[in-house]
């Protein structure tokens, strides 16, 4: 009977584990100095040996003839445990063994000693896989388990596993598997299996697996039933990727900014049932290279890529800015979000290619700009325009070249100097011909709107006169002067002034209930001109 190549070529003592010496090491240290703990846990993601290292501690635990901390895989115990006919060695699927009462069952036989074995051993595969009450039942004999009782955990999602629990155990983090160990270990794997495996296939499978050695196998599996001669193009095939050339290709036409390219590339993948998901992350993957290269160039150990990429990564990293790059990786996320979730994915991807080609600057030149900065820099020459448009009615704006000059950079309006302290302030003497109403006081509004929305509710119902470089705000509620008293608050109003009159104004804000007819009526002039005295005798700060 055919067995898969991830249980023929499953590592059988902790030497056959490959990059996690910092786990076989220290175990190895317990085993031979029979300081063994008696719950271990072991955390990590798929494929990484967590159930592996559990099954070799077992039966290194309960070997009777061990090797410097290895089963020696000769004894009865060894033979019986590896063909799983040892009763003292229990496996429990958590995922499907996951009640109170199966606790329960385990917590009721572990009272009783080994049959054959030194320890009665329990391996929990997927342990975040129990419930509450489960995990609550587990926490009394784990705390305090008889001498003869160990107890080892797996799990992928540490972060389910109640901290009661893991208080309680021995924690080891398994790390993804380096991409060239994955790489060695299937050419060693081809070699045994009499397979032709090309250095550049295993590379391609170390990658896609992306640090697990059980994915990594199982691809090889489905590679060799396909050709026992596998190449990178049969890797591409069996794994829906692809592959290095079209994945290349896109991101050129990204970098030129031809989105007909990139478009007729996605077409043919498509039309070749390739994943657009997969495809989305080939992508990102590899423009994470790119900016590995651009950003980190002294350091190639940070790129995942075979040699013959790397040349390509190179050249595109000098064809890009640091933020096209950037922006580029962005679009690339979020795409791969929605295309998980869209109707269709190759409209998605399609969309995402038309992005990607059109963030930054065409010609592919060193020059390139974010899709963000060119956004940002189109708002900022929008808010110029309206600004000029705003502060020069009525004035000759002089020209240089045809283009109209920035507008004056705002500055709040300054107290006049004062020789002597002591001196009065000097005000303009102002008759109620001078006082106008601010006939554009709505749009001061609404400019003050974009720039303060949270303080222009407490302006409704109120408008302006002005004289003399000062502009009264009349305003029905006293709220609005208690939010004046804030320096910033007041800055923006005289911001918002500027922007629209083109004057600094000295601003200073009244209570006036509201009256019938013309604001800027004779009568109501004359109430605003005692205000404006009355300040201007009694030398009063403008502003309130």
């Amino acid at each position: 009977m055919y067995k898969a190549l991830y249980r023929k070529y499953r590592p059988m003592t902790f030497d056959d584990v490959v990059s996690q010496p910092h786990i076989t090491t220290t175990l190895r240290n317990q085993l031979i100095n029979d300081k063994t703990a008696h719950a271990y846990l072991f955390t990590g993601s798929r494929g990484t040996g967590k159930t592996t290292c559990a099954r070799i501690l077992a039966k290194a635990l309960n070997c009777l003839h061990p090797v410097d901390g290895n089963p020696c895989l000769e004894c009865e115990i060894c033979r019986d445990a590896d063909s799983g006919a040892l009763s003292d060695i229990i496996e429990i699927d958590a995922a499907s063994n996951n009640g109170v009462d199966d606790v329960r069952d385990l917590r009721d036989g572990a009272v009783y000693t080994a049959e054959r074995c030194r320890y009665r051993v329990y391996i929990i595969d997927e342990v975040h896989m129990l419930s509450k009450e489960a995990f609550n039942a587990l926490l009394k004999i784990m705390e305090e388990p008889p001498p003869h009782v160990k107890f080892i955990l797996a799990t992928t999602e540490i972060h389910k596993v109640l901290p009661t629990i893991l208080s309680r155990c021995q924690r080891y983090d398994f790390h993804r598997i380096l991409q060239k160990d994955i790489r060695d270990r299937l050419l060693y794997v081809a070699e045994q299996e009499n397979i032709s495996l090309d250095r550049d296939a295993a590379e391609l499978i170390a990658k896609t697996a992306d640090g697990g050695m059980r994915d990594a196998l199982s691809l090889l599996d489905q590679c060799i039933a396909f050709s026992e001669n596998v190449t990178a193009d049969i890797v591409s095939n069996a794994a829906g990727i692809a592959g290095r050339g079209p994945v290349f290709d896109i991101m050129e036409a990204a970098a030129e900014g031809n989105s007909g390219k990139a478009v007729a590339v996605t077409a043919s993948l498509y039309d070749m049932s390739k994943d657009m998901q997969k495809l989305c992350g080939e992508l990102t993957e590899q423009f994470r290279n790119v900016m590995m290269a651009k950003a980190v160039p002294e350091n190639p150990d940070l790129l995942v890529c075979t040699p013959d990429e790397l040349v390509r990564i190179k050249a595109l990293a000098e064809k890009m800015s640091l933020d096209d790059i950037m922006s580029k990786l962005d679009i690339l996320q979020s795409a791969n979000e929605r295309i998980a979730k869209a109707a269709s994915k190759r409209v998605e991807f399609e969309m995402c290619m038309l992005r990607l080609c059109s963030a930054g600057n065409r010609g592919g030149t060193a020059a390139n700009r974010s899709e963000g900065e060119l956004l940002a820099k189109i708002d900022m020459l929008e808010r110029r325009v309206s600004e000029l448009s705003s502060s020069s009615v009525g004035r000759n704006v002089p020209q240089d070249n045809g283009y109209p000059r920035a507008p004056q950079q705002y500055a709040p309006a300054q107290p006049p100097k004062q020789k002597d302290p002591t001196e009065a302030r000097e005000l303009p003497k102002l008759t109620p011909e001078d006082l106008t109403p601010e006939d554009r006081w709505q749009d001061i509004l609404e400019r003050f709107a974009e720039i303060c929305p949270s303080v222009n509710g407490a302006l409704n119902g109120s408008y302006a006169v002005k004289g003399g470089g000062l502009m009264l705000i009349c305003t029905p509620s006293n709220f609005f002067l208690s939010l004046l008293k804030n320096k910033e608050n007041a800055s923006k109003l005289k911001e918002a002034i500027y922007l629209v009159t083109g004057e600094n104004y000295a601003i200073k804000a009244k209570c006036i209930a509201p009256k019938d007819g013309d604001a800027a009526s004779s009568a109501e002039n004359d109430r605003m001109l005692g205000i404006l005295k009355k300040a201007r005798e009694n030398n009063v700060p403008v502003e309130e």
